[in-house]
């Protein structure tokens, strides 16, 4: 514990993380480049645009979550996008659900962060909750347009079961203040940390905005692969992958939602290799972009350390009022 408070280990720690980021994305980008997988002959602007709305995609999902906080106990915004960065490159070895630790853990250890370990986890329920509840139009798009009987009877029970959760974060303050609850010490920490019902509807609208930009983002990259496809193939990708990730126990994260996804496309008719390379590289997009989001953040923290030192009277002229 005294190594891990010295200033001079955290910053080499942190900087030999960084690095291994920084390594992990290089390999898997010369790989995907040089290789077999399809992106070698990927259109480059497609795959730009595609990684610039995962980028996006963080940053409307981490403003979604703030909302779900009370105003004196509420993370910074990049304190949460680190925290979903880290949780995406971690789903590479980590079994699923685990995530959710590391979500927690990183926000409770980053700087300026007040709120509680009991509070995060009860925020990252209702994120749950609310990412089923944003897939429940794009799942009824899928199942619309799906031909398979299968497939359409699985999207059906994604856009119920994110009904289903839309009313439970609706009625959960609610229920929560009832005497029947309220006379247990756990329901009146619920009522005392749940969220507001209008905060949470905000947090609908953005994390909704999130997954949209994330299905817009694998239908560029279906194009830019050369891969027929439409926006509803997407939206189907999406959901299937992102539904997988909801099962309590799974291998790993990023390895199940990369089978969900390849399953759906060879049942739409793309080739069980194309449709595995497919999911592969899209995952990898993924994970990349999450490493590109820590690593950005780390960089912003890293120069507001460095900036007092080596501009002293600037940093003294922006505290004056």
């Amino acid at each position: 514990m005294r190594l891990l408070s010295n200033r001079k280990i955290q910053l080499v720690l942190n900087g030999g993380f960084g690095l291994v980021l920084l390594a992990v994305a290089f390999v898997s980008v010369r790989h995907f480049v040089g290789k077999g997988w399809p992106i070698h002959h990927a259109d480059p602007v497609l795959v730009s645009g595609s990684a610039l709305l995962f980028l996006a995609a963080y940053a409307f999902k981490a403003w979604g979550w703030q909302r779900l906080f009370h105003a004196s106990e509420r993370p910074t915004a990049d304190a949460l996008a680190f925290a979903g960065g880290a949780a995406c490159v971690g789903g590479i070895a980590l079994p699923g659900r685990l995530d959710d630790a590391i979500r927690i853990a990183i926000v409770k250890r980053y700087p300026g962060t007040k709120t509680g370990i009991g509070t995060l986890g009860l925020s990252l329920i209702i994120l749950g909750m609310l990412d089923n509840a944003a897939l429940t139009p794009l799942a009824s798009v899928a199942a619309a347009g799906s031909h398979h009987w299968t497939t359409r009877a699985g999207f059906a029970v994604v856009a119920a079961a994110g009904i289903a959760a839309a009313a439970v974060v609706a009625f959960l303050p609610r229920i929560a203040r009832w005497r029947f609850v309220a006379r247990w010490r756990f329901g009146r920490w619920v009522a005392e940390h749940t969220h507001c019902t209008k905060e949470a509807w905000a947090a609908w609208l953005l994390i909704s905005v999130s997954w949209s930009l994330r299905g817009l983002a694998v239908f560029l990259l279906l194009n830019a692969l050369s891969m027929p496809g439409s926006y509803v193939l997407a939206l189907a990708f999406l959901v299937a992958s992102a539904a997988s990730a909801a099962l309590p126990i799974a291998p790993a994260g990023a390895a199940t939602q990369a089978g969900a996804g390849a399953a759906i496309l060879a049942l739409s008719g793309v080739g069980t290799a194309n449709a595995v390379a497919f999911s592969i590289a899209a995952q990898a997009l993924v994970i990349v972009t999450g490493a590109a989001v820590m690593l950005l953040i780390a960089a912003w923290l890293l120069a507001l350390r460095v900036r007092p030192r080596f501009f002293p009277r600037a940093a003294a002229a922006a505290e004056m009022p």
